[in-house]
């Protein structure tokens, strides 16, 4: 079968053997539907954790009825189904359907699968003390979760608790959806309000407003309702070391939230609106008074007295600058960066007189330093800890893409309300259900890679006397481990 190039010296094979060879596809046929397959099996983890933690009871009690006569699904059913199904990949309404028609997952569903019609029927029911209610259950679900946690864990959470404040837009289109407005950018968009307990990783109070509303006026409102969704032990211990804290974007730049925080015990730093008072702060900080961040390369740091008017004693100011290049500067007016640079420095790049200017962020905080207490921390340590402040923009990202915040799915704002509080739940029993069985030591799954790694997975079901069995691909599994690991657990108190 072999041919010998004579002028390459190399043997090379024939045609003939190369066709013989050739392995052939096989042709498939498609059999009879199989009804004890499914695609969901992973739900049966959750299913068990929901059952665990009395999730839909909780809801069912804080919600109340929205219902004159006690049947089909409860309130709770329906916000617990529509963050599981959220978990499982449902990115609209429609998407219920499909899960619905999956027999064998709804078997072990803590929950009824309902058709989409009938979940937001059941959702345009709900009034803002039903939405209320949603955050009410959601604190009881965290409080139990917390109590399944290892003694290290619970502890490790008592030592600091941070409140994060930050939104999203989320881009509707149709002129007829009511509930959201254009923002600054020209889109037409929701915008969710979002309370997260930062250790924890988990979202404690939420609130959907258009995209032009202002939060400032609801922004203390919104602190105070996130504070109690922290489990009352952890919050007492925190408050008692001065490691109660709260970390906010530009958006929630008031004197009023500072006040609310402070009166609560919550030392805050929140960003700065640049404005003419805070350059000239700026201006006035002395070359030697910089100090160089951590983990921020070229990065520095200082602090100056100034304090917004009406906000509570001890409030100051902390500077960053880091170099930016002359020649990354956008000659565009409109590019962001530009507004971070002072005037004098932006015409002086621009204009090629210097080769560099400097970008500078304002935090406005009142959180203790050794110039002004014993047991204060550095500029550096706040500022490095301020930061972090992403993970909630981590948070919020997950429930995007994760579940399905990204999507506004109905005209109404009620329903809307209610799916996106479906879509933080589902991080959240995601970030719970990691957290009480020990998966995450390693790093914590996003919502994309738990759905591939457990919830989504292919199994059959067997049915032996009165036992399921779950019959699963060859290889290594989440779902196993999971679930032994829940039922280990004990009941919460």
């Amino acid at each position: 079968c072999e041919a010998k190039n004579y002028q390459t010296g190399r043997s090379t094979l024939s045609v003939k053997s190369v066709r013989r060879g050739r392995r052939k596809a096989k042709r498939v046929r498609i059999g009879e539907p199989d009804p004890s397959l499914t695609g969901r099996a992973g739900l049966a983890a959750v299913g068990e954790f929901v059952e665990k933690v009395g999730m839909v009871g909780a809801f069912d009690e804080a919600i109340g009825s929205i219902k004159v006569r006690a049947r089909g699904a409860s309130a709770g059913e329906l916000v617990v189904g529509l963050a599981q199904a959220q978990l499982a990949g449902t990115g609209y309404w429609s998407g219920l359907d499909q899960v619905r028609a999956d027999a064998v997952a709804a078997e072990v569903s803590a929950v009824p699968f309902l058709a989409s019609t009938t979940a937001a029927g059941l959702a345009r029911r709900f009034t803002a003390e039903h939405i209320a209610g949603i955050e009410a259950g959601s604190a009881q679900v965290i409080e139990r979760a917390v109590g399944l946690l290892s003694p290290q864990r619970r502890e490790a959470l008592a030592g600091a608790v941070t409140m994060d404040m930050d939104s999203t837009d989320v881009e509707v289109f149709g002129s007829d959806k009511q509930g959201v407005a254009y923002n600054y950018c020209g889109q037409r968009c929701g915008r969710p309000h979002v309370v997260t307990w930062a250790e924890a990783a988990v979202t404690v109070a939420a609130d959907l407003m258009a995209g032009n509303a202002d939060v400032r006026p609801v922004a203390a409102d919104l602190l105070a309702r996130g504070l109690a969704a922290i489990p009352e032990s952890i919050r007492v211990a925190a408050t008692d070391a001065g490691t109660l804290r709260l970390r906010a974007d530009s958006g929630y730049f008031a004197a009023g939230l500072a006040a609310a925080a402070a009166d609560a015990g919550v030392d805050f730093a929140i960003a700065a609106k640049r404005n003419t008072a805070l350059w000239r702060a700026y201006a006035g900080i002395a070359a030697d008074q910089w100090t160089d961040a951590i983990d921020m390369d070229h990065a520095q740091v200082a602090t100056c007295d100034y304090a917004p008017a009406r906000w509570p004693p001890g409030t100051y100011t902390i500077v960053r600058r880091v170099p930016v290049a002359a020649t990354d500067i956008s000659a565009d007016p409109r590019a962001r960066r530009r507004r971070t640079i002072p005037t004098d420095q932006l015409t002086l790049a621009l204009g090629g007189h210097i080769d560099q200017a400097y970008a500078v962020s304002f935090i406005v905080t009142n959180i203790p330093t050794y110039d002004n207490s014993d047991d204060g921390e550095l500029i550096t340590d706040i500022e490095h800890w301020f930061r972090h402040r992403t993970d909630i923009e981590e948070r919020i990202r997950d429930a995007k893409h994760g579940a399905a915040l990204r999507h506004l799915p109905s005209g109404k704002p009620e329903l809307n309300t209610v799916w996106m509080w479906a879509a933080l739940l589902a991080i959240n029993i995601s970030v719970l259900l990691q957290a009480v069985t020990g998966i995450d030591d390693h790093g914590r799954r996003h919502g994309p890679r738990l759905r591939a790694e457990l919830i989504c997975i292919p199994a059959r079901r067997i049915h032996h006397g009165r036992t399921i069995t779950w019959r699963l691909p060859p290889g290594q599994h989440l779902l196993p481990q999971v679930l032994a690991r829940i039922r280990e657990l004990p009941t919460p108190a």
